[in-house]
């Protein structure tokens, strides 16, 4: 059960550092209403990651193999990267319409993948 509650959680954290990295592109910057200064805008970037970290510092400590968990800590890290990468697309879909996935994109994806291969093997 560890695995599973490291795993929701660090999906979690990656929601809020997605929106806290590239809600202000979408939110604060194309609609003229909700134009605000770089300031506020890092102050609500702040803010979210804070709500990052309420959920990444736990998934971590559950996670890792020396209090328990099951992964090591590179493990982990790679998880993390995956999970962040998984977020960032599904908020790109969605969100920039106009941006397109290319070959490019498939390739560096495919790299990830093999590095997660590559960790977890014995």
């Amino acid at each position: 059960m560890k695995g599973i509650y490291t795993l929701l959680l660090l999906i979690g954290s990656n929601i809020f550092m997605t929106l806290a990295w590239y809600g202000h592109l979408k939110w604060f910057g194309e609609k003229k209403w909700l134009r605000i200064g770089l300031f506020l805008t890092t102050l609500i970037s702040w803010g979210l990651a804070f709500f990052e970290y309420c959920l990444q510092v736990p998934a971590n400590r559950i996670g890792y193999r020396g209090n328990d968990g099951p992964f090591s800590i590179m493990q982990l890290k790679l998880i993390q990267e995956v999970l962040s990468i998984g977020v960032f697309l599904v908020f790109m879909l969605l969100f920039f319409k106009q941006e397109t996935l290319k070959w490019n994109h498939f390739a560096a994806i495919a790299c990830i993948l093999a590095a997660v291969y590559f960790i977890f093997k014995k």
